[in-house]
């Protein structure tokens, strides 16, 4: 067991998926990892850290957007995640202090459940079939992963999402690909796709445009919690639990 006092000298982990994720969230009282959008890599980098060193897990990022009316830069604060095979549930003290701070601030924010996949959901057909399936208001390729590291080491989870592309919009087939290990964009590979396909230039301006927008409203997002993500303490916060669904 952890005591307040040292709990309170722990900080907070904040996984994420790109490079550009870890570094905004990375700051006083917040250690960030990520593993470039990959659920197995990020597994196996969890699983090396077999004494956590944080108090709290929060997934921090950017998100697809699985209902209609959402648009990119709006904030998704998750209640839960919902998985292939398993539901975890956020910690309610800790989603109601992000929920109640970014709100203040001015952001537009939606709580609610947040789907976690191992593939990307690319098209717009399955990002309906994802909220069929679901019930979910986004999808995101690393809350899952850090919900059920949570879960191991009996520590508080919350999610912090920004959606990037909206329930309307697809992704190009090579964007989700086209990423270093280290999370950072593959530029070369890009440039590849798009002179194999200059069909590809639009659809690629969309989600430059969405992504621009949605890492200012990250970036804000990161200023406005301060130290820690704004995570209260552990003694404040209950374990991540999870559910068979």
């Amino acid at each position: 067991m952890i005591s307040d006092r040292a709990s309170s000298s722990l900080p907070v982990l904040a996984v994420t998926g790109l490079a550009k994720e870890a570094r905004l969230a990375a700051g006083p009282g917040v250690l960030a990892i990520g593993a470039g959008g990959d659920p197995v890599r990020l597994r196996a980098l969890l699983a090396r850290r077999t004494e956590p060193g944080c108090r709290a897990v929060v997934s921090f990022g950017i998100a697809g957007g699985l209902e209609p009316d959402l648009r990119p830069g709006d904030v998704l604060i998750a209640s839960a995640i919902v998985s292939v095979d398993r539901r975890f549930e956020a910690d309610p003290a800790i989603a109601d202090a992000l929920l109640k701070a970014l709100t203040k601030a001015g952001a537009r924010v939606r709580s609610g459940a947040l789907a976690g996949v191992d593939e990307a959901v690319l098209t717009v057909a399955g990002k309906a079939a994802t909220r069929a399936l679901t019930g979910c208001v986004g999808v995101d390729m690393e809350s899952h992963v850090s919900a059920a590291f949570a879960e191991r080491h009996g520590l508080p989870f919350a999610a912090l999402r920004i959606v990037c592309d909206p329930a309307a919009r697809a992704i190009p087939a090579f964007a989700a690909k086209a990423l270093k290990p280290n999370g950072e964009p593959d530029i070369l590979a890009v440039l590849s796709a798009v002179a194999r396909d200059p069909r590809q230039i639009r659809p690629l301006i969309h989600l430059a445009r969405d992504s621009g927008t949605a890492f200012a409203s990250l970036k804000r997002c990161r200023v406005r919690l301060g130290e820690g993500l704004g995570v209260p303490l552990l003694a404040d916060a209950r374990p991540t639990r999870a559910r068979a669904i």
